[in-house]
């Protein structure tokens, strides 16, 4: 059985050791992700909280698989929601800089009328990841789904911030004309 699998059955026998082993294994992922999105360490640690509550309201029944992406999704919600209460206008960081740097690769999400639309989004701009390299596909995903950094973006490719920087432009180029070609509306 593997780690997470273990940390599963603790959650499934509602052993309270489950949330400190899921804090040892993943708490400083969920922490930065939270962090890059919120701007704050008070906040982030908050968020993080409220996400081990989630897991152990949804597990059982949920049986994730792998748990940290789940986990990471349970938290970015959080962090998101805790961003959108707190106003807009007082974001700031990194996630402010890439939601900024998507807006003009995307349609407004508020002219998107329905949930189907979003699925279609969403499946599109998978087929469009699988299209990527993997290198190419980590750095965008770090980029606009963890809100790394340039700087912490380089440091875990290897490669210099100009060259992430450039690099995210391009695909960010690609996406347009991706979305284009198949007459989603910009």
């Amino acid at each position: 059985m593997t780690e997470d699998e273990n940390i599963i059955e603790m959650f499934f026998a509602r052993s309270e050791q489950a949330i400190r082993e899921l804090d040892l294994k993943y708490g400083k992922v969920c922490l930065k992700l939270s962090y890059n999105i919120v701007n704050n360490h008070q906040d982030a640690e908050e968020c993080v909280n409220d996400a081990y509550l989630g897991a152990w309201n949804a597990i059982p029944p949920a049986r994730p698989k792998p748990l940290l992406t789940y986990l990471c999704r349970i938290v970015r919600n959080i962090s998101l929601k805790n961003c959108q209460r707190k106003g807009a206008a007082k974001r700031s960081g990194i996630y402010a800089a890439a939601v900024d740097e998507m807006e003009e690769s995307l349609a407004d999400i508020n002219t998107v009328e329905n949930e189907i639309e979003v699925r279609e989004l969403a499946r599109i701009i998978g087929e469009f990841l699988d299209d990527l390299s993997a290198e190419n596909r980590v750095i965008f995903m770090r980029r606009y789904w963890f809100f790394d950094s340039y700087r912490d973006i380089a440091g875990f490719s290897g490669l210099s911030e100009k060259n992430v920087s450039v690099r995210l432009s391009r695909i960010r180029q690609k996406l347009k004309e991706y979305l284009t070609e198949r007459e989603v509306f910009l």
